[in-house]
């Protein structure tokens, strides 16, 4: 591409301009490191070349301009290490311990080498593994128990499910992920807890743990209908409101409705939702044509589903749902499945802790999520 066009797409869409900018400058410095780890330039004909070029392989690299796809080039029978890519990420340094750890405790029956290299990597060793393992451990834990600086207006939760290995068992764990719009409009990832148990000591025991590392400000806490988790609000959060997810509510709603119904049901919803005075009058239709248990979840929530409209309309959209996490809870379940079941609570953690770290990265130095200036 021309240094012309290069301006030209900068003064149309500044965000895609950078984004090639700076893949044109990567890609230069990774074609120079290979000129220097090689001997020689491209078709060069010299006493000192050391090897041979083999293609290039696509890395993708998260920028604060969004993700950018790199040409790194490839050396014949020899490794070639660059700055620009590390050559294990976090993410895959801590996806590698897990895969073998399973693998070495019997988890899964699956050639490890298989798993592993579809990550690019080869002949990881145990005490490799070891090694990667306490070094991640040790950044997850300070990241997870980082102080939290500033003012949080809204926190939102949500859970995403994962198989872990417990008593020679598997079972399916919650991990409970909490964020928060901080008091500049910017999303923060403030922790991650593993539940055994979901009741109200379980959300308090969160809940306190986020306000000794200095969580504040709390006026809006945002979920699905957990148990316990609305009294442990009212008794964390002095003054703050409940927001049940209106997605997650939906959902339970429909759920008992056989599937003749469910569109018809889930139309009427959608409008209750919009108006209040709608909502009795649905339970109340649904109770008489036997749907008690889709009635019933109405009335336990009914309260709770537009504590959103007490803040900025501006807000609304973002505020009344739990959907601004469920890319990372896709994300986990992404990343994650390669390693299939963990062989305990400490491997998750370890994984989704550095998922995370990248995840809140892009937060803090992308875009405001919310502008906080009230209109």
């Amino acid at each position: 591409m021309k240094q012309e066009d290069l301006i030209r797409d900068y003064l149309v869409d500044q965000n895609e301009g950078m984004r090639k900018v700076i893949t044109r400058f990567l890609n230069g410095v990774m074609q120079e490191e290979a000129g220097q780890r090689i001997g020689a330039d491209h078709y060069e004909r010299t006493d000192k070349r050391k090897a041979h070029r083999n293609g290039i392989k696509k890395r993708n690299l998260i920028t604060r301009y969004g993700k950018i796809t790199l040409d790194k080039p490839q050396i014949r029978n020899v490794r070639f290490d660059t700055i620009v890519i590390p050559r294990y990420a976090r993410t895959e340094k801590a996806l590698e311990a897990a895969i073998v750890e399973s693998y070495l405790q019997g988890v899964s029956t699956r050639r490890v080498q298989d798993v592993i290299s579809q990550l690019g990597v080869e002949n990881v060793s145990a005490s490799t593994v070891s090694r990667i393992s306490k070094e991640l451990d040790q950044v997850v834990d300070e990241f997870l128990k980082r102080p939290i600086e500033l003012s949080v207006c809204y926190l939102f939760v949500d859970a995403s499910y994962f198989k872990v290995r417990s008593g020679g068992q598997y079972q399916n764990k919650a991990l409970f992920v909490a964020t928060g719009v901080r008091e500049d409009g910017f999303r923060e990832i403030l922790g991650a807890k593993i539940a055994d148990v979901e009741d109200e000591g379980f959300w308090s025991t969160f809940f306190e743990e986020l306000k000794d590392r200095g969580l504040r400000g709390v006026k809006l806490v945002i979920s699905d209908g957990h148990k316990g988790i609305q009294k442990a609000v009212q008794e964390s959060f002095l003054g703050a409101s409940w927001q049940m997810c209106n997605v997650h509510f939906e959902r339970a709603v429909l759920k008992n409705i056989p599937k003749k119904d469910k569109a018809e049901v889930a139309y009427e919803l959608r409008a209750a939702l919009e108006d209040e005075s709608k909502m009795q009058l649905l339970a109340n239709k649904l109770d008489e044509k036997g749907y008690s248990k889709s009635a019933e979840t109405i009335e336990r929530f009914r309260f709770d589903l537009w504590n959103y409209k007490a803040f900025p309309r501006q807000h609304w959209k973002r505020i009344r749902t739990t959907n601004g996490v469920e890319r990372i809870n896709k994300e986990l379940k992404r990343r994650s499945r390669v390693a299939g079941a963990f062989p305990s609570d400490q491997s998750l953690m370890r994984v989704v802790g550095c998922l995370l770290m990248d995840i809140n990265e892009e937060w803090i130095t992308g875009n405001k999520y919310l502008s906080m200036e009230v209109e």
